[in-house]
């Protein structure tokens, strides 16, 4: 843990290496609250542009532009993990970076983060890290089938991964995640769990080491893309408990200064399995927004400058539904027509956050609608409509 300092007030400038809807989002709770922003992105059309006092466009290894951007903010922290840790160490010679690079270097990595978990004792899937089609074969006769084979590094949203179920899927496996234009890569085998759902756990950790916890969210997938989360998440209570104590303790044992979520999957026999790490804000915090006293992005801007961290009481049940590019239809030309914002409003409790991106693709995210309830069970119902309505179907 980082010795206690002065905090950052209003009126500070605040840095983001990343420029997508988590930076915005980041951006715009930060710029409400008297914040300066500055946001690093390697691509100039970008979501937090609109929202930052400025953009600096660049390679993240370019480092005359992150010792430019370090000498004009009081600290910086990152909206996603898929880059350089040796950017985080280039920029934390100068500024603090909150969480740290090393937070970032350890849970940017599947075999790293794995290692990590088993080392400080908490229960994960069963898993092998190969770097060949013979330790790949080793590790299934260890592990059995079925597994789900990943790369150690740059997979999200189902990308990098792959289900075996039996002997012939191995070879095929290999050729399509285990070798790369530089030659073999890492991947981590994992066990397959009989789960009975996925919860996720956003949580800061502030300087002082204070560590507050949001309510867990229960998330559905769609061809491995989260799709609606919900809370609560309507599990015992004792499931809850370990969760929350669990993301409380892997905070504290990566040192963590900001907000991180913890994915977990809940087993069949009511066991609770770390599934990922995320050193950031989460799309299954997206609701908090609406739905807790304090954002999941009001309390990265409070951990990370060292103010006291806000209260996580859910204000009301509460559910999220992502919006993808495939609810763009297309058009005659190729172009793809507006969803029906008017009609998915017309449900009454349900709100819109669109990202700004100009270009819809198929499983891109775009936006996402939120809606508020007396019960979890109707928040999940009115979300889902408020969607089939604005996706014409």
């Amino acid at each position: 843990m980082e010795r206690p300092l002065a905090p950052i007030l209003p009126g500070g400038t605040l840095g983001i290496l990343g420029g997508g809807q988590l930076g915005a989002m980041f951006a715009m709770a930060a710029r409400r609250m008297g914040y300066r922003v500055e946001a690093i992105s390697d691509v100039a059309d970008c979501p937090a542009a609109i929202h930052c006092d400025r953009l600096h466009v660049g390679p993240y290894t370019d480092t005359a532009l992150l010792a430019r951007v370090a000498a004009e903010c009081d600290v910086i922290t990152f909206e996603f993990e898929n880059i350089p840790a040796e950017a985080g160490r280039a920029l934390a010679a100068a500024v603090p970076v909150r969480p740290s690079p090393d937070v970032l270097f350890t849970t940017q990595d599947r075999a790293r983060e794995k290692t990590f978990l088993t080392q400080h004792g908490f229960a994960c899937a069963a898993y092998c890290i190969v770097a060949s089609l013979d330790e790949l074969r080793r590790a299934v006769a260890d592990l059995g089938l079925p597994g789900v084979l990943k790369t150690a590094a740059f997979g999200y949203d189902g990308k990098g991964q792959m289900k075996l179920l039996a002997p012939p899927d191995i070879d095929a496996a290999w050729a399509t995640l285990g070798v790369g234009p530089d030659g073999p890569r890492q991947l981590v085998l994992e066990g397959f769990i009989d789960f009975d759902c996925e919860i996720s756990v956003v949580a800061a950790r502030g300087t002082d080491g204070v560590v507050a916890v949001f309510p867990p969210s229960r998330n559905a997938h769609a061809n491995h893309i989260l799709d609606v989360s919900s809370v609560p998440a309507g599990l015992a209570d004792s499931i809850i408990d370990e969760a929350v104590a669990t993301t409380g303790r892997i905070l504290e044992a990566l040192g963590v200064i900001g907000v991180a979520c913890v994915e977990f999957f809940v087993t069949k026999d009511g066991r609770v399995l770390v599934n990922e790490i995320a050193p950031r804000t989460h799309n299954s915090g997206h609701l908090t927004i609406e739905a807790c006293e304090t954002s999941q992005f009001e309390q990265q801007v409070r951990a990370v400058c060292g103010l006291p961290l806000g209260s996580t009481r859910l204000r009301s049940p509460a559910a999220m539904a992502n919006l993808l590019g495939d609810c763009w239809p297309p058009a005659a030309d190729g172009s793809r027509r507006d969803p029906d914002w008017a009609a998915a409003l017309e449900v009454p409790g349900v709100w819109l956050h669109l990202y700004g991106k100009r270009e819809a693709r198929s499983g891109r995210k775009m936006g996402h609608l939120t809606a508020l309830a007396d019960t979890v069970e109707e928040a999940v119902e009115k979300v889902t409509i408020a969607r089939r309505r604005a996706c014409r179907g």
